[in-house]
C-alpha cells in the first residue's frame, strides 16, 4: 500500500493512502486489518479522504513496514464486518441531512416566489394525506396536528412557514431514524457472536478448533451451557434451547434431531449434535436487528409514556386552536397554539435520549439490551452478586492437589480436566489451564458427561464412575466416602482455597484446592454504588460458609448468603421484588441464569458462561467491576436528562403559545421557534451523558 504521512506525535501517526476513492468496503478492510494488530490500540479510517489515524505500540519501523505490507486483496474478511460495520449508514444519513438543508435554504435563495409556493403546496400533499388517513382510522395524534398546520399555512398563503415546518419535521425525522438505527447497530454488533473455538465431531472423537475452522457440512458439539455457534440441523442429542437472543421470548424451545438451530441460540439443557449449514456471521447480525426494532425491550416506560402523552395532547391542542379563534376571532392568534404544540417534541427528544444513553454505554463496553433495563437500574434500590467469577477474579488458579487415594497427583488432575473442559465456568476453567500447564494432555478417556447446575459433574471412564464437584454434590449426592487413614489429612485441608472434590468409585481421590482471589477494586466498587444510592447490597454463593464469610467481610456487603442452589438466587430476588424493591443481578456462570432472568435488570460478566450473557439485560466487560458504578451514573443521567427535557418542553412550548396567543410573535415565527426548540432538545439529547471524567 502507497501512504504519505501527514502528521506524526509520539506513539501516534495519521496518514494519506495515495489511491482513487476509497470504498466502503475497502475503509472497513483497512479498520479491521488494523485493529487486529496487537501493537495497533486504536484506529480512525476516514473513507471520504482516505486518511487513517493509527495510536500504536512499538517500533514504529514495524508499524511502516506492515502498512507498506497491506494489500487488500490479501486480507479476508468477516463476510458481517461491513454488512454491520455502520459506516455507510452513517455516510447515508449525512448526505441526507445535507441535502434537505441545502434544498431548503437554497430554494429560498434562487427560487422565484411562485416557483416556490407550487413547490411547497406539492409537499405539504404528503402530511396532509397522513393527516387524513389518520383521522379515516378514527385517531387524533401527530399527523393530523402536521396536517392541519400545514394546511392551514398553505391556504392563508404562508408559504415560508408552511415550508419551514416541514423542513424542521423533516430533519427531525432523518435525525431520529439516523440515532435510531445507529443505536440498534451499535448495539447488534455487541450482541454478534464472538464464539473463537468450537467442538468438531471428527469420528468417534470431539475435538477443539478454531470456529473459522469449520465449513458447511461439518458437525459440531454443543454442550449444556454453551452457544450454538452457526446455523444448522440437529443430527444427534437432544436438549432446551433458548432463543431469546432471536426471539425475544425466555422460555426454551425442546430439539430434537431433524430439527434446525440458529446461531446465537443456547443449550440450557442437553447436548446437540449440530449438522452445520451456515457459518457466515451476517445472518445472525440481520436477526438480531430485525429482533431489536421488533421488541418493546427496547423502550423504557418513560419513553412509552411519552409517546402516548404526545398523542394524547394532540386533540388539546387542537380544542386550544379552537377556542382562542372563538374567544379573538383571529386567525393569527389561533395559529399560534397550532403552531406550537407538545407532541412533536416529546415523540422525538425521548427515544432520541434513551438509545443515546444505550449507545454511549456501548462505547464504554457496556451492552445494554433496552432501555427499560436503564431504567430499571436508575430505579434500583438492591444489588445481588455472585461471588465466585463476579467479586473475585475470573481467573481462579490451582494452588494444591490433595490425593487421597492410589492415583498421583498428575493423573488425577488430568482426570479433572479431561472432565471440566467440556463446561464453561471459572472453576473448570483453572483447573484445565493448570493441566495444560504441567503438559497434561489427554484424548477422551470418558464416555458421556453429565453436568448437573450449581453441583458438578458425573461420567465414566473405563467403566469406573467419576464425579468432580462440590462437597454437598459428591458426599451427600453421590455419597462417596473418605478412606479412614485419611480422615486427618481431609481434616486438614487448607482453608483459605476454595475446594473441588473428585472422586472414583464413590471413593475421595483428590481434592484440588483453587485460589480464588477477591478483585482489588470489589470494596471500592461496593462503597460508590452505595453513594450511588443503592440501599441494600447483597452476595450469593453456592460456596462454603467459611469463605463467603470472608469475602463478605472483605468487600463490606449488607448481607451474604452460603451454599445456595440457582433456584434459592432466583427465589430470593422473587422475594424482594414482592416486597416492593427493585432489584440488580449480577452473576457470570451457568448457575446464575435463573437469577438474572427473575431480575429487574440481570447484568453478566463478559467473560463468563454464554447462556449468562445471553439470558442477561446488561454485559459488562470483566476487567473492572467499578464499570457498575459508571452503568448507574449513566441509568441516573438518562433519567435525569428525560426529566430536564420534559420540563423544557413544557416550558419553552408554553411560552412560546402565550407569546403567540397574545400577538407578540407571529405564527411563521411561532413555528420556527418551537421547530427550533425541538431540534435543540434533541440535538442535545445526543450527546454524551458522563463526562470522561466521571468514568470511576
Amino acid at each position: 500500500m502507497k501512504f504519505i504521512i501527514k502528521h506524526e506525535l509520539k506513539r501516534r501517526l495519521r496518514i494519506h493512502v495515495v489511491q482513487g476513492r476509497m470504498t466502503y468496503a475497502e475503509a472497513d478492510t483497512l479498520s479491521w486489518f488494523l485493529e487486529k494488530q496487537e501493537n495497533i490500540t486504536d484506529v480512525k479510517v476516514y473513507e471520504r479522504t482516505a486518511d487513517v489515524v493509527i495510536c500504536y505500540t512499538g517500533e514504529r519501523e514495524e508499524l511502516i513496514m506492515m502498512l507498506r505490507r497491506f494489500r487488500y486483496s490479501d486480507v479476508e474478511v468477516p463476510e458481517n464486518v461491513s454488512a454491520s460495520s455502520g459506516r455507510r449508514l452513517n455516510a447515508e444519513y449525512k448526505e441526507r441531512l445535507i441535502t434537505r438543508t441545502v434544498l431548503h435554504y437554497g430554494s429560498r435563495l434562487f427560487l422565484p416566489y411562485p416557483v416556490r409556493a407550487v413547490y411547497t403546496v406539492l409537499r405539504s400533499v404528503k402530511y396532509i394525506w397522513d393527516g387524513f388517513q389518520c383521522l379515516r382510522q378514527g385517531k387524533i395524534e401527530v399527523p393530523v396536528l402536521d396536517a392541519t398546520a400545514i394546511g392551514v399555512s398553505v391556504l392563508r398563503g404562508d408559504i415560508n412557514t408552511a415550508g419551514s415546518v416541514m423542513f424542521l419535521l423533516g430533519v427531525g425525522e432523518i435525525l431520529e431514524e439516523w440515532t435510531h438505527k445507529k443505536s440498534v447497530g451499535d448495539l447488534a454488533r455487541s450482541m454478534s457472536l464472538n464464539i473463537k473455538k468450537v467442538w468438531l465431531e471428527r469420528g468417534e472423537q470431539e475435538i477443539l478448533v478454531k470456529a473459522s475452522e469449520v465449513r458447511p457440512g461439518d458437525t459440531v458439539v454443543v454442550h449444556m451451557g454453551n452457544v450454538i455457534p452457526f446455523d444448522g440441523e440437529v443430527s444427534g442429542g437432544e436438549g432446551m434451547v433458548n432463543q431469546a437472543s432471536l426471539t425475544g421470548e425466555s422460555m426454551p424451545v425442546r430439539r430434537t434431531a431433524g430439527q434446525s438451530v440458529y446461531a446465537g441460540t443456547v443449550v440450557e439443557e442437553g447436548e446437540l449434535k449440530i449438522l452445520v449449514r451456515a457459518v457466515s456471521g451476517s445472518t445472525r447480525f440481520e436477526k438480531i436487528v430485525t429482533m431489536i426494532e421488533d421488541s418493546e425491550k427496547l423502550k423504557s416506560s418513560l419513553e412509552s409514556k411519552a409517546e402516548h402523552l404526545a398523542d394524547r395532547l394532540v386533540p388539546y391542542t387542537l380544542l386550544g386552536t379552537g377556542i382562542v379563534w372563538l374567544l379573538t376571532r383571529n386567525v393569527t392568534k389561533a395559529l399560534a397554539v397550532l403552531m406550537v404544540d407538545f407532541s412533536c417534541a416529546l415523540k422525538l427528544a425521548m427515544p432520541i435520549s434513551v438509545l443515546s444513553a444505550i449507545r454511549e454505554a456501548g462505547q464504554r463496553n457496556i451492552t445494554v439490551k433496552g432501555g427499560k433495563f436503564l431504567e430499571a437500574v436508575a430505579e434500583a434500590d438492591t444489588i445481588v452478586f455472585d461471588k465466585t467469577g463476579t467479586l473475585t477474579k475470573a481467573k481462579p488458579t490451582v494452588k494444591e492437589v490433595v490425593v487421597f487415594a492410589d492415583y498421583p497427583e498428575q493423573e488425577c488432575l488430568r482426570i479433572a480436566a479431561c472432565l471440566e473442559e467440556h463446561f464453561p465456568h471459572s472453576m473448570a476453567k483453572a483447573v484445565v489451564d493448570a493441566a495444560k500447564k504441567r503438559k497434561l494432555y489427554h484424548e477422551e478417556m470418558h464416555s458421556k458427561v453429565e453436568y448437573v447446575v450449581a453441583h458438578g459433574i458425573s461420567s465414566y471412564i473405563e467403566d469406573r464412575k467419576v464425579v468432580i464437584g462440590s462437597s454437598h454434590f459428591v458426599f451427600e449426592d453421590e455419597r462417596c466416602s473418605i478412606r479412614p487413614e485419611y480422615q486427618e489429612k481431609f481434616d486438614h485441608l487448607p482453608t483459605e482455597y476454595s475446594h473441588l472434590y473428585l472422586a472414583i468409585e464413590q471413593e475421595l481421590t483428590a481434592v484440588i484446592c483453587i485460589e480464588d482471589p477477591l478483585r482489588e477494586e470489589a470494596g471500592t466498587m461496593v462503597e460508590e454504588l452505595r453513594r450511588e444510592g443503592l440501599g441494600k447490597i447483597v452476595m450469593m454463593t453456592g460456596d462454603s460458609v467459611r469463605t463467603a464469610a470472608s469475602i463478605a467481610r472483605r468487600v463490606g456487603v449488607d448481607e451474604y448468603y452460603a451454599e445456595v442452589l440457582p433456584e434459592d438466587k432466583a427465589g430470593y430476588i422473587e422475594r424482594e421484588k414482592a416486597a416492593g424493591r427493585k432489584v440488580i443481578m449480577i452473576g457470570d456462570g451457568i448457575n446464575d441464569s435463573p437469577a438474572l432472568s427473575a431480575a429487574d435488570a440481570g447484568i453478566a460478566i463478559s467473560d463468563g458462561a454464554e447462556i449468562a450473557r445471553e439470558i442477561a439485560d446488561i454485559t459488562i466487560a470483566a476487567d473492572d467491576l467499578r464499570e457498575i458504578v459508571t452503568l448507574k451514573r449513566l441509568a441516573d443521567g438518562m433519567m435525569k436528562r428525560i426529566q430536564r427535557n420534559y420540563r423544557g418542553i413544557v416550558g419553552i412550548n408554553s411560552v412560546l403559545i402565550l407569546l403567540g396567543v397574545t400577538g407578540v410573535i407571529q405564527p411563521a415565527t411561532s413555528a420556527l421557534l418551537h421547530n427550533t426548540s425541538t431540534l435543540m432538545i434533541s440535538l442535545r439529547s445526543m450527546g454524551e451523558i458522563l463526562p470522561e471524567e466521571e468514568t470511576p
